[in-house]
């Protein structure tokens, strides 16, 4: 960072702790004029406002986190190019010396070890890695079908989903739209143990082209709705779902099947069991069919490592698999 901005940064923060400072004495001064606990001499709808002064507590918790800032701030980074008073640093940037490394292998690794030019950061995750890493390569050697058996593994796997999978489908895992439901029995690509580590360690990309990429007609669109949701078992218009019929074997049974169960080496979905990814309404139907869909399931194998993934797909299969 050149200077400029480290002492624009800095300025900037300190001048927002002071502030804070000063604001929170004025507001702890009466200058109103009225008595503490008396009437300011307005209401409004009934309410009366009185000069009450901000309660003791409230005040000195915001005294605590000014304080706490102020610590911080000289002992770790964050003022500009300041270090911090212990030198800590997240980068793999030597300590002390102007020599740099890049922890990106195993051998590199160990040489930055034993010549102690880690940064404090990567010394903390090569001490976890060393804590952690034969519990987890204990797990990789676990068949999944013994996995899912263990409790403890199970409860390991479940944190790992928190942290890293419950943005896309909810902490409870039950997704939203767009995102899979993973506690139920219906899977795109499959449930079984080998291919759920498959999707996660892989990731997935689904994607349905407007129309299906078939000579399909505008006017053909709210008829061929009509027919998925006919096939979905619900209450339908019987003669524009035949209509639909002739337009879904235009070429859609190529990915759903003929029998509109899908495809699970394409991702396709099953269309006969009312389950819907983004919404089973006739109009959200319509909007799929009119302009496709695409969906990405990141691939995890480069940010947890196989041994996490293994976990975490015993802990996926546990969901739907009580």
């Amino acid at each position: 960072m050149s200077n400029f901005w480290s002492i624009w940064i800095s300025v900037l923060t300190i001048v927002v702790i002071v502030g804070c400072f000063i604001l929170l004495k004025l507001v702890n001064n009466n200058y109103t004029g009225v008595e503490e606990g008396k009437s300011m001499g307005h209401s409004f709808d009934g309410i009366e406002e009185l000069n009450n002064p901000l309660p003791k507590w409230w005040a000195y918790m915001f005294y605590l986190t000014i304080f706490f800032g102020v610590i911080y701030l000289a002992l770790y980074p964050g003022l500009g190019n300041y270090k911090g008073l212990f030198g800590w640093t997240s980068s793999n940037q030597s300590i002390g010396t102007d020599k740099g490394i890049k922890a990106d292998s195993a051998a590199a690794l160990e040489a930055a070890k034993a010549e102690n030019r880690l940064s404090q950061y990567d010394r903390e995750v090569a001490r976890a890695e060393e804590k952690y890493g034969p519990i987890f390569a204990a797990y990789l050697a676990t068949p999944l079908e013994e996995l899912v058996k263990d409790p403890e593994a199970l409860k390991v796997g479940g944190r790992l989903f928190l942290q890293n999978c419950s943005q896309c489908h909810g902490s409870d895992a039950r997704g939203s739209k767009g995102f899979p439901n993973l506690t139920d029995s219906d899977w795109l690509y499959g449930g079984e143990l080998a291919t759920i580590k498959t999707t996660i360690m892989n990731g997935r990309n689904g994607m349905m082209p407007p129309k299906g990429g078939l000579p399909i007609e505008d006017s053909e669109i709210k008829g061929l709705a009509e027919y998925v949701v006919k096939l979905s078992g619900r209450e339908h218009d019987e003669a524009l779902a035949a209509q639909g019929q002739g337009s879904f074997m235009k070429g859609c049974f190529a990915c759903h099947g003929m029998d509109a169960k899908g495809n699970k080496f394409m991702g396709a979905p099953n269309l006969t069991d009312n389950i819907w990814l983004y919404g089973g309404s006739r109009g959200v139907i319509q909007q799929s069919i009119t302009n496709g869909r695409a969906g990405v399931m990141p691939a995890w194998k480069d940010i947890l490592g196989e041994e996490k993934v293994h976990v975490v797909a015993a802990y996926v299969y546990s969901l739907s698999n009580k």
